[in-house]
């Protein structure tokens, strides 16, 4: 299948010739279809805590924070391109078809943020905003002669207005981070970008943290990483042979956000808040998610202390007592079900179980109230071992000729909206090799074309869901105001962005 040339190919990528390997045999069989027991509700798998709860558990966390007792660490995937929120924009530009939200957007112009970036921008060559054609109008918004925001990155973008100046989303996720990723006034931001924009985002960091700084008295580390060529995946035929260029070289692809797994592995900090670029709101908004981010970040650093406590009294005691305890732990606490024939295990087995069970990364996921969006929702799902745990599920993950997966799938009362505070070391502060928790059969695959040829492409286990699928769950149900993302240009007219 793969020739010298190939293989040095693949060597010059980081990768190795079994990894691409395997990647083709994924493409020969499928993914297999992950196996739901039920849908995780509230009181069966998610946990809705009440106003006292909160105050108590971030309460807890500000002192902990307060005394810097964990280094904090924000991660935002910023890589994303904008280019599919001006999908109708660019139509209209591109191909004079013309919708409802193009007609919204030219109405109310002047409510973006942006817009008196676009207003100057084509004053500078003389053309009047007020009295230019629309094609005019998205051209100098659209493209390099203007803004080019049609080729910027969302975290780039300016989506809110204050009285002051208007901010981008990675301005938005810095004031965050002075929130609620602030440990003793230092404040860690990671964003994965770009490489071709990775500069953009250096210089704008440059210009506003030191207004940034002044502003809520801290001092901000931020930190760049690109997704790494070796995590590419190889792209097929129809028939599953290989894909090749013109000149005869394989095709590699970026393997989706699971691909951000290693960026995330290489992070030194106890605890990591996750979400994305695009999920940010103004600042007289902000209160519900600071104090659900810290109330997520305050149950992580709760049971990280059981976890360590149960793990230490297992090195000295396996006692029956401990045991039996600890089936119950798992079961109501961290919700996990063990496999079928775990009553007549030893207890050594059961002690090597348990130990298993419990040194491993822990997530706490906030998840809000099913409205229709897609993507990835909370169920218990079964795992290879037997044992079944809380599970973030896609729908492709899912068997829908099956009925009864099916109709588990559809009572789904809630939905993941990227909302993940993260435990990633283990009792010794050591950092635990997350690519050993990932369910490498939870990829996807997708149909594509290049040059006029149909492909298929595949995709690594998402970077919430099948990269994170051995670990110790959590489900937090988190309100709907603190998920608002940027999907198409005009969400930004939306009162949650105004």
């Amino acid at each position: 299948m793969f020739i010298e040339k190939d293989v040095l190919q693949i060597q010059k990528r980081g990768s190795d010739i079994t990894t691409v390997e395997q990647q083709v045999r994924y493409f020969e069989s499928g993914f297999p279809f992950l196996q739901l027991s039920k849908a995780a509700t509230v009181g069966d798998g998610i946990i809705r805590l009440t106003e006292d709860e909160i105050a108590t558990i971030v309460s807890e966390f500000d002192k902990s924070a307060s005394d810097a007792e964990s280094a904090l660490l924000k991660f935002v995937p910023a890589s994303g391109a904008a280019t599919r929120m001006f999908k109708s924009l660019f139509s209209f530009l591109e191909n004079d078809k013309k919708d409802k939200s193009v007609d919204e957007f030219f109405d109310r112009l002047s409510d973006f943020a942006f817009y008196e970036d676009l207003k100057t921008c084509m004053a500078a060559d003389g053309i009047s905003i007020e009295s230019a054609d629309e094609k005019t109008v998205a051209s100098y918004f659209l493209t390099s002669k203007g803004l080019g925001y049609g080729e910027l990155p969302k975290g780039l973008l300016k989506f809110h207005n204050y009285e002051d100046r208007a901010r981008t989303p990675l301005e938005e996720h810095l004031v965050e981070g002075a929130r609620y990723a602030n440990a003793g006034g230092n404040v860690q931001i990671h964003f994965t970008v770009s490489p071709e924009h990775r500069d953009k985002f250096e210089k704008l960091v440059v210009e506003v943290l030191p207004a940034y700084q002044t502003k809520f008295g801290v001092k901000y580390m931020v930190s760049f990483s690109e997704q790494k060529s070796a995590t590419d995946t190889i792209a097929v035929n129809p028939d599953n042979t290989p894909f090749r260029e013109k000149d005869g070289s394989l095709l590699f692809r970026p393997a989706g956000h699971g691909a951000l797994l290693d960026n995330l592995g290489q992070l030194d900090a106890d605890i990591i808040f996750i979400k994305n670029i695009d999920n940010v709101v103004p600042d007289h908004l902000k209160n519900d998610t600071i104090t659900y981010k810290k109330a997520l970040a305050g149950i992580v650093i709760r049971y990280q202390k059981l976890l360590f406590k149960y793990l230490e009294k297992l090195k000295t005691s396996a006692d029956p007592a401990l045991l039996a305890e600890l089936d119950t732990f798992l079961r109501n606490e961290l919700c996990v079900m063990p496999p079928a024939g775990f009553e007549s295990f030893s207890e050594d087995e059961k002690k090597a179980y348990f130990i298993e069970k419990l040194n491993r990364p822990l997530r706490v996921c906030g998840m809000v109230k099913n409205q229709g969006e897609p993507g990835g929702g909370p169920f218990w799902a079964e795992n290879a071992d037997g044992s079944s745990s809380l599970q973030i599920v896609e729908s492709a993950q899912v068997d829908f000729d099956n009925a009864q997966q099916s109709e588990i799938f559809k009572n789904s009362t809630h939905f993941n909206p990227v909302d993940l505070v993260c435990g990633v070391k283990d009792s010794r502060g050591e950092l635990f090799d997350l690519k050993k928790y990932r369910d490498p059969k939870t990829g996807f695959i997708t149909g594509k074309s290049k040059d006029g040829k149909d492909l298929k492409a595949q995709e690594l286990p998402g970077l919430w869901n099948g990269a994170m699928a051995d670990w110790n769950t959590l489900f937090v149900e988190v309100p709907l105001i603190t998920f608002n993302p940027v999907k198409t240009v005009n969400d930004l007219l939306r009162e949650q962005h105004q």
